[in-house]
């Protein structure tokens, strides 16, 4: 079997260079999708001393990436059905994570604040949270006007946090991409 994530919209390359991923981190995907795509070229960098989690709701979504670590030999990445705009909501240790990813997710959430202070309870001192999501509409991809991620409101959230912003870019004319650094 073939899975193909694709580079044309989201560069996961680029954005494990912007969030400095290497060997030996633990790193999260916050609604990882089924096909992994940040998932599974994280699990290669990281390498068999790191940890990648799939974090999603969506039970079928994680049964799908277990299926294919299990296929291609992963032992580092841990399917984890979580509710990620829950205080608590996520079953990973307080203070673990390296490097959380935000795929194209917050604006599909009710609580975006709830999740970035989730993520934040998850981090080391001096751990990155990577926000990339809509911009613009692909044809019918992406939310609608009325539905797109307010960057403000995360920039607001972030200041406010003593996050700073180590990287505030547009790979194309659809998407932007925040990368945020704990200052602690």
């Amino acid at each position: 079997m073939t899975y193909t994530t694709g580079t044309a919209l989201v560069d996961s390359r680029d954005l494990f260079e912007r969030a400095h991923v290497q060997a030996g981190m633990h790193v999260a995907d916050f609604g990882s999708g089924r096909t992994g795509h940040m998932v599974f070229p994280a699990a290669k960098i990281v390498g068999e001393h790191g940890v990648v989690y799939a974090v999603d709701i969506l039970k079928e979504v994680l049964t799908l990436i277990k299926k294919r670590a299990d296929m291609e030999a992963f032992v580092n990445i841990h399917p984890l059905w979580a509710d990620i705009e829950r205080a608590n909501g996520v079953s990973i240790p307080r203070g673990s994570l390296d490097v959380i990813f935000m795929i194209n997710i917050l604006h599909h959430l009710m609580n975006m604040a709830g999740s970035l202070s989730e993520a934040e309870r998850l981090l080391k001192p001096k751990g990155r949270i990577v926000v990339m999501d809509w911009t613009g509409r692909l044809g019918q991809l992406g939310p609608t006007e009325d539905k797109k991620l307010n960057f403000s409101a995360v920039l607001e959230w972030a200041r406010a946090h003593e996050f700073g912003v180590q990287d505030d870019f547009m790979p194309n004319q659809y998407l932007r991409g925040l990368v945020l650094f704990r200052h602690d």
